[in-house]
């Protein structure tokens, strides 16, 4: 026994019941009853209608699935340290004043600028002092190494 499905409202259709249309693309319908044949004629749309299995489904009407339905495991955090610092030092300065942090922070700085000051000052240092410029003849390197020359 082959039980067919209505095509718009798809409930089954039993051997013997119901209608076929084949519209002229050669596409067989087939309806339990002259109502559903009426609307498709009409061009209603089965999602629109409540009752009907497309409009259920859509709407998740009657689905008795739910107390199978498989639960997510939660994902379970785990803290670890970042590169450079292992996680008890984290954990430490996470739980600091803010004041402490701030304290650092300043002293940081201060530290900063002043090695940029000292590396400005050796920066801006004459490389020879003053009074020990030689004024002898110049001399090539390869005359110094006795090369070339005269």
């Amino acid at each position: 026994m082959k039980v067919e499905i209505d095509s718009f409202s798809g409930f089954k259709i039993y051997p013997s019941k119901g209608k076929l249309f084949v519209r002229g693309d050669s596409k067989v319908f087939r309806f339990a009853t002259s109502k559903n044949a009426s609307l498709f004629l009409q061009r209603k749309n089965p999602r629109k209608i409540s009752w009907t299995q497309l409009y259920r489904r859509m709407h998740k009407k009657g689905t008795t699935e739910e107390v199978a339905k498989r639960r997510a495991r939660k994902t379970v955090k785990h803290q670890r340290g970042v590169v450079g610092v292992d996680l008890a030092t984290l954990m430490a300065r996470r739980t600091e004043g803010k004041d402490v942090r701030e304290k650092a922070r300043s002293e940081a700085i201060a530290k900063a600028k002043e090695e940029k000051k000292a590396k400005e000052a050796k920066k801006n240092k004459p490389a020879r002092p003053a009074g020990t410029h030689t004024t002898g003849p110049r001399v090539s390197k390869q005359q110094m190494k006795g090369k070339g020359g005269r």
